[in-house]
């Protein structure tokens, strides 16, 4: 459990896809929260934690049937508030002394709209001035009966008890989930929630950059540190917030597999040792990794190929850091909540491209993980605390593999060094026309295969080009961006004239699911 000065608020994930979500819109309010699987909650662990106030998520369960997830009944003696949403207010009128039923006809899925009861209660300031508000509902199951102690605010076609309360006890439960974007009006009921339960909304990237700094002096003392230095934004917030903590015990390594975009190892190294001063090793590997890669196309067998000789390489020159006792990693706050489900079953897999996984064990050293509390966006943020430039913190996602998987079939050096090209006339295009930070992340592939063209008045036969941009919040389902013809006509004409090699290029409008981001 993390140890920090603020008020905490604990969410109790009951499984629901969109928990992220209330995490998120709380830290926007400078509310520190955390999210714990409603398994690993015990008596002693609410005592422990000491919430300032309490929400139970939703979750795809049926409180009616046995073995139904259920926080502990001393959750309700805290007295702290309580927020329950969806499943989580059902749990909540069920262990109240309320009644939760299915019956035909009475589940909602999707856009709803919730009307007032006329009585009226803080948590629903600022909400029914246009007398209904548009909720996301999700439900089978439906609230039949409330708990004594509990009145009516507000309802829908098929949700009779979409929003009941206790205000005497500070028990608020409703039956839709206020934190998605289909809930227009859902922030202010949390801003509603977190002002009754007296956060003050102080918890600033400002104050967690001096508690962080802090916490590593604490943690590593006088030992040294190294770091897995990717060029990504993760890495990179890392290694700086690190290197203010403890100076000089901190060196980074950054391996250079060959497979970067344009210029970008030369950026990388120039930032950390130019402006940062901060003790960098640069391996360039690009030979060995690309001679490893020769004549290799299948995908799985790339990643396996670039994560294995990653940890290699990263051992060999880690080993010569005489001292190092901790390893840094740029783990996010995600990665952490996503490896244990509610259900207790076993962790999710570790991507491929998590490349220092199994180090740590496999060198004896101990983790400094200073982000893993925080989300993508709120990393951003801390690395503009830190100072990093802004284009660099706001680069788009780049994966561990690198180009190799944006490759499809055989790599080898003259097609990544077309892709290269390829890529950075794309992003230019894309920052001429201000759409970089609309954007989530955009990249160009080449693909395996070549076609016919004609070009002055003659025949090519060169590779195809697809353009991939995605619009997301988190990267766990995204939607590609609907670019213009005319800035597509523009961007395949400056591609064809520009990168030798490529004689046309296509647009990929697959969202995901089906497809992933990336191609490989």
């Amino acid at each position: 459990m993390s140890s920090t000065p603020y008020d905490r608020l604990l969410i109790i994930d009951f499984g629901s896809q969109v928990t992220q979500l209330i995490a998120r819109c709380l830290r926007e309010l400078g509310v520190y929260c955390e999210i714990h699987p409603c398994q690993t909650i015990t008596e002693d662990f609410l005592a422990d934690f000491a919430p300032k106030a309490v929400i139970f998520s939703g979750g795809p369960a049926s409180v009616i049937e046995a073995g139904a997830p259920r926080p502990p009944k001393g959750v309700f003696d805290l007295g702290v508030p309580i927020l329950g949403i969806c499943y989580g207010q059902q749990v909540m009128m069920q262990m109240l002394g309320g009644r939760v039923t299915r019956e035909h006809g009475t589940a909602e899925f999707g856009r709803a709209y919730v009307t007032p009861t006329g009585d009226r209660i803080d948590l629903l300031n600022g909400w029914f001035q246009d007398v209904r508000e548009q909720v996301w509902m999700s439900h089978g199951d439906h609230v039949s009966a409330i708990p004594p102690g509990f009145k009516v605010y507000g309802t829908s076609p098929n949700a009779p008890y979409a929003i009941t309360a206790d205000p005497g006890q500070h028990f608020y439960a409703v039956q839709f989930h206020p934190e998605v974007h289909h809930t227009p009006n859902g922030r202010t009921l949390y801003k509603n929630f977190v002002r009754l339960a007296g956060f003050t909304g102080d918890w600033t990237m400002g104050a967690y950059r001096q508690e962080a700094i802090r916490n590593i002096r604490a943690q590593v003392g006088d030992q040294r540190v190294i770091c897995a230095l990717s060029g990504g934004v993760d890495s990179s917030v890392a290694a700086v917030l690190i290197h203010q903590a403890i100076g000089a015990q901190l060196t980074c390594v950054f391996v250079d597999h060959g497979l970067m975009r344009l210029n970008e190892a030369e950026e990388v190294v120039s930032m950390f040792r130019e402006h940062y001063n901060i003790p960098l090793i640069h391996a360039d590997e690009a030979e060995r990794f690309l001679s490893a890669l020769d004549g290799v196309s299948d995908p799985e067998t790339k990643r396996k190929i670039i994560g294995k000789l990653f940890i290699d390489v990263f051992q060999a020159h880690a080993d010569g850091i005489a001292g190092a006792a901790f390893l840094a990693q740029g783990t996010l706050y995600p990665d952490v909540i996503e490896s244990v489900s509610t259900s207790g079953g076993p962790s999710a897999t570790i991507k491929s491209h998590h490349n220092v996984g199994g180090l740590p064990e496999k060198m004896g050293l101990r983790l400094v993980e200073p982000l893993r509390d925080l989300f993508k966006d709120e990393v951003r943020a801390l690395g503009r605390e830190l100072g990093l430039p802004a284009g660099f913190i706001g680069r788009h996602p780049f994966p561990g593999p690198g180009l190799a998987i944006r490759c499809p079939g055989e790599i080898t050096r003259e097609k990544l060094d077309i892709l290269r090209r390829a890529d950075a006339v794309y992003i230019d295009q894309i920052r001429k026309h201000g759409l970089y930070d609309r954007i989530w992340q955009a990249f160009a592939t080449i693909l395996p295969v070549r076609t016919v063209g004609v070009m002055g008045d003659g025949r090519t036969y060169d590779y195809a080009c697809a353009l991939r941009a995605v619009t997301s919040v988190d990267g766990m389902t995204a939607d590609y961006y609907p670019f213009s013809h005319a800035f597509l006509g523009e961007t395949a004409a400056r591609l064809i004239n520009e990168v030798p090699g490529i004689n046309r290029v296509t647009y990929d409008i697959t969202s995901k699911p089906p497809g992933t981001i990336e191609w490989e």
